[in-house]
Formats: C-alpha cells, structure tokens, sequence
C-alpha cells in the first residue's frame, strides 16, 4: 500500500538530491521511492516533471495517494509531496529536517498550495 510504504519512510534524514533512504532524501526522491517501491510506478525525477503527470484534482477532492504540490523555492511545484487524507501529506521538507506528515491546513503551506495531481486510479 502506498499510503503505509511512505509512513515507513517517516524520519528519513533529507538530503537535496536525494534518492536513497540510507543516505537520505529529497521531496521528490521521497515520492519517486514510494510510488516505485509499493506499486512498481516510475515516477520522473523532478517536482515538476511530477506535476505534468495524471489528472488535475480540486483541493476539496484530494484522495490519499494524490500528489499535492507547493512554491517553496520561488517557482511553481517546486516542492512535492503524498497526500494521505484529512489535510495531511507525506514529504521531505527541508535541510536538516526529515521525513514527516504535515498539516496541509498551516499557514505556510496553505500560501503556498500550487495544487494536486491524480495518477492512481482510486
């Protein structure tokens, strides 16, 4: 299950670049890693290569397993994460940070919401 591989992945060290658990990992190597390891999907390496990817989905109708994308760097869908139901993602969210679920809702994310894609099929 998707949604449980990326929970496993809670307290994985960040590191830019990333794409391996041991070393550490990027927001996108994070949901590359996951979809990969727990239904066998290639994702592209880049937020926003994710971003051209499935269908477009409105806030309201997230689905756990959607990507949820966010402007932290100056440039749309520059950050990437796995939503996992009621306002919460999964992600890798900075340097010195970690693997963490995260409430959509906050202040900072909700400025910086760029919006969501679908690529399962739920």
């Amino acid at each position: 299950d998707l949604i449980a591989k990326g929970l496993e992945m809670v307290g994985v060290s960040y590191r830019r670049g990333g794409t391996d658990p041991l070393s550490g990992l990027d927001c996108s190597g994070f949901v590359q890693l996951v979809f990969r390891e727990s239904i066998g999907r290639m994702l592209p390496r880049t937020s926003r290569e994710m971003s051209r990817l499935g269908d477009r989905v409105e806030k309201r109708a997230l689905q756990p397993g959607d990507l949820v994308f966010f402007n932290t760097m100056r440039r749309t869908f520059s950050h990437v994460g796995i939503y996992v139901g009621e306002g919460r993602f999964l992600h890798a969210p900075r340097p010195g940070g970690e693997v963490r679920v995260e409430d959509m809702g906050g202040r900072y994310w909700m400025k910086r919401y760029n919006g969501a894609r679908r690529i399962l099929d739920n």
